[in-house]
């Protein structure tokens, strides 16, 4: 059943990639990948295997990631993603000597991976279980991790019908959960192997915030201003946002990191601004300031861009989900999303402790956001809450260390 829905999936995402650009890239990546692989690394090194479904994950696993670096220099890593939109971003990423496509998990492309790898030890980040991977690498006695997972009752282990896809989570060695209610889901279904050590994402913002990079041009755009950094929004997001933007004198600057950064949809973003505004590409230090709005039309600076911030709102509340938010939280300021946010937790506890705002439209934007501005104490104290609530959830990446070993 397994391999057939493994089968069908691939087939899918091929017919897929014939109008969207990432399935396309997903199918040319898959092309002649073992083979690639083969050539690329050497034959009977020891490695270590790090799995990150996308992006987010890579950022959430980086840390110990380096820190296993770090700690087992005379090992070779091999990072690998399943989508485009990590693998694309990643591949150059210099804390591992090898970044692939995951190969669809059949079994012949998991037998023919594991041997050219020959990893001494796996870790999966957060999700992903691909069952002829896991029961490979479990047949030979290879160690495997599952690191910052969180589990929910709708998931498929835990319903009556599951059960066949329940034995996957047996194969790990040890299982590293965030919270106390995983622990407790896991061990319903007598997985007992595991351990609360927390999110990871809080050692990698914590990190980021202690290194950032610096943007003369953004420092001169915001100078003496306060600003509101719009993190990866899409277009739901950006309506509301500009529509008390347009029907306003501007209170505060604007720095808009769009998710995509496709020209047309620069071009769209920049056409629905009444205010001053300049893309970040075309902008010149001696002369960003007079704008009221700044672009981020790049990849890459986002989360170095909230050291500039004294509010930040995080996209993809109207949609999927929302981003990265303790990105911006680690910074010391007040978070702002849209609806869809319940299924991330940190987002539930920033909003409990006051830290983190959920609005559902103009209007509930434009109370919260005046409030922020003229009530100086309420903008200090929730951005407080937001810098210790990550100060205080650190530590995952040396609880999980600490367990690690050759």
């Amino acid at each position: 059943m397994y391999n057939l829905l493994i089968s069908i999936t691939q087939q899918i995402i091929k017919l897929a990639a014939l109008f969207n650009a990432k399935a396309k890239l997903w199918r040319d990546g898959q092309v002649s990948l073992l083979k690639q692989i083969e050539q690329k690394v050497t034959k009977n090194e020891s490695t270590i295997w790090f799995h990150a479904a996308s992006l987010g994950e890579f950022e959430q696993g980086r840390p110990v990631i380096e820190a296993i670096k770090a700690k087992y220099s005379t090992y070779k890593i091999v990072l690998t993603f399943f989508s485009p939109s990590g693998y694309e971003v990643r591949k150059n990423y210099q804390g591992a000597d090898y970044v692939f496509y995951l190969p669809i998990d059949t079994y012949q492309n998991a037998k023919q991976f594991i041997e050219l790898i020959n990893p001494k030890f796996v870790v999966f980040i957060k999700y992903e279980f691909w069952k002829n991977y896991l029961h490979l690498l479990r047949s030979k006695n290879i160690p495997i991790y599952l690191i910052s997972a969180i589990f929910s009752n709708n998931q498929l282990f835990f319903k009556s019908y599951g059960f066949w896809y329940r034995k996957v989570l047996g194969y790990f060695s040890h299982i590293f959960v965030q919270d106390e209610e995983s622990e407790l889901l896991l061990k319903k279904i007598n997985i007992t192997n595991v351990s609360i050590a927390g999110d990871t994402r809080f050692d990698r913002v914590f990190e980021i915030a202690q290194s950032v990079k610096s943007f003369p041009i953004v420092e001169a755009f915001a100078k003496n201003s306060r600003v509101l950094i719009v993190g990866s929004s899409w277009q739901a997001d950006e309506e509301i946002l500009f529509e008390h933007l347009n029907n306003a004198a501007p209170k505060v600057k604007y720095i808009i990191a769009p998710h995509e950064v496709h020209t047309s949809n620069i071009e769209r973003i920049v056409k629905s601004i009444e205010a001053k505004v300049v893309r970040y590409s075309q902008a010149e230090i001696n002369t960003v300031a007079e704008n009221d709005v700044l672009v981020i039309d790049n990849i890459g600076m986002l989360s170095s861009l909230y050291q500039y911030g004294s509010i930040a709102y995080i996209g993809g509340g109207f949609g999927v989900g929302i981003h990265n938010i303790l990105e911006a939280a680690t910074f010391g300021m007040p978070v702002i999303f849209g609806t869809n946010y319940k299924r991330f937790k940190e987002a539930v506890e920033l909003v409990k402790l006051g830290a983190a705002f959920s609005i559902a439209d103009v209007f509930e934007f434009a109370d919260l956001f005046d409030k922020l501005i003229t009530d100086e104490q309420y903008l200090k104290q929730t951005g407080q809450h937001a810098q210790q609530f990550v100060s205080d959830n650190k530590g995952a990446t040396q609880k999980i260390m600490a367990y690690l070993k050759l």
